[in-house]
């Protein structure tokens, strides 16, 4: 089947490399807790590996969404791919040779998440950038289709090969996956990307990057947002929820039912926003995260896994409205030169209290029992989603008609002109709130 018009040579490298590292990487996050277990490790060994990943995510992200502003981005994006390539392919060689050691997986976890660290940032707003300025919904929508249904494969596909020749295979798999994404991205045509001009240091980088967020009301507001929902709703699926299922609901099969359905859901939704065009982007975005509240709230009841799998899948659906609304707004808003600093501020928000959600949920659980903890995360959702709908930007942010725009800046990639409809302060994007 021929691609669309609209979908240039980069925008379909873009999308491949993303769809090949998703497939290696959802296994081989599977994989890597299976290989801690396997070494004969303990359920607080694979949290101590899983914290080693994340911590240097966090600690990074800022620095590398500086650092992304500063360099070519799509070497920032084939360095963090090498990166990966080699912490997963030694992870693999330990696993692989035996008796691997716990401190061995969680530094090459941690080198992991360091190149997480600094790809997340320059790669935001590529994808959109590959195209001309009226197809950007389409085509991140486009994007996300392929990236959710790629999570959702790797993460069946890397289950039954853990299980059929083990979670060495699978990393080795994943290290692989690396190198191929990698090298499509080496592929990028950058060639009409204008000289980036000299900053004044990191540190100035960095209070730049933080006024632009700062700035913008309906930005900060929705990454304070995301900073607490991201985390409530981590505790719950990853808590709470596996409990409530092994105590209600028959057991850890109609679980993963319900978790593949929101996987389906997102694939859903993005395939809606390929032909759905709202004008008011960002309060159609945040009117669709109130669905977010709901899981919560079905696992404290607790409703059937039949109920919960269908909403678990309309809620993928209504979440996805606005990862794809959001990142409009942001390609909309932000100015290029800037963009990969407010990235970073954006993911940082998004995980810094991940980790505190999931060390405090089960000393909550205790204080106040797990329903009312469930419940206490419902709510926080759908108090701090309503707070932001106060935010007068949030409401009145329009989707600007690119034929009359009179503001237009080259993007990355090379491509066509895409109007930045907001001449004042600029600003810069943040992460991917669907997570």
């Amino acid at each position: 089947m021929s691609r669309p018009a609209w979908a240039g040579r980069n925008f379909t490298l873009l999308t491949g490399a993303t769809v090949i590292a998703g497939l290696g990487s959802s296994g081989a996050l599977i994989a890597a807790a299976f290989a801690v277990l396997g070494s004969g490790g303990s359920a607080t060994d694979v949290g101590l590996v899983a914290t080693a990943r994340t911590v240097p995510l966090v600690l990074f992200l800022l620095i590398g969404g500086a650092l992304a502003d500063r360099l070519p981005r799509h070497r920032v994006m084939v360095a963090a791919n090498a990166l990966n390539c080699v912490s997963q392919g030694l992870f693999a060689l330990l696993v692989l040779a035996g008796e691997p050691q716990l401190w061995q997986m969680a530094l090459l976890a941690a080198l992991g998440g360091t190149g997480q660290a600094f790809f997340a940032p320059a790669s935001e707003g590529m994808v959109l950038a590959s195209v001309a300025g009226e197809h950007s919904g389409r085509a991140f929508a486009v994007f996300r289709m392929g990236m959710n249904g790629a999570n959702i494969g790797g993460a069946a596909l890397g289950g039954a090969l853990i299980a059929a020749v083990g979670p060495g295979w699978v990393l080795a798999i994943d290290a692989a996956a690396f190198a191929l994404a990698g090298a499509l991205r080496a592929f990028l045509d950058v060639s009409g990307v204008p000289e980036r001009a000299p900053g004044g240091g990191m540190l100035h980088d960095l209070r730049d990057g933080w006024r632009e967020v700062a700035s913008r009301p309906w930005l900060w507001a929705v990454v304070a947002q995301f900073a607490i929902v991201n985390a409530v709703v981590v505790a719950a699926e990853a808590v709470y929820g596996p409990m409530v299922a092994d105590e209600h609901l028959g057991g850890a099969k109609p679980w993963g039912l319900a978790l593949a359905a929101f996987g389906a859901g997102t694939v859903g939704g993005a395939l809606l926003m390929t032909r759905f065009k709202p004008q008011r982007l960002l309060l159609t975005g945040v009117l669709c995260v109130f669905p977010l509240a709901l899981p919560s709230a079905a696992l404290a009841v607790p409703l059937s896994a039949a109920w919960l799998t269908a909403i678990m899948f309309g809620t993928g659906i209504a979440i996805e409205i606005f990862a794809v609304t959001w990142m409009m707004a942001l390609h909309q808003e932000i100015p290029e030169e800037k963009f990969s600093r407010v990235s970073s501020y954006d993911w940082f928000g998004s995980l810094a209290v991940v980790p505190v959600a999931t060390a405090l949920a089960g000393p909550v659980q205790d204080l106040i029992g797990r329903t009312a903890a469930l419940w206490g995360c419902s709510a926080l959702i759908a108090v701090l989603t309503a707070g932001v709908l106060c935010v007068r930007d949030v409401r009145r942010l329009v989707r600007q008609d690119t034929t009359t725009s009179s503001q237009s800046t080259t993007r990355s990639c090379g491509t066509s002109p895409t109007p930045s409809s907001n001449p004042s302060p600029p600003s810069n994007p943040s992460p991917d709130h669907s997570r």
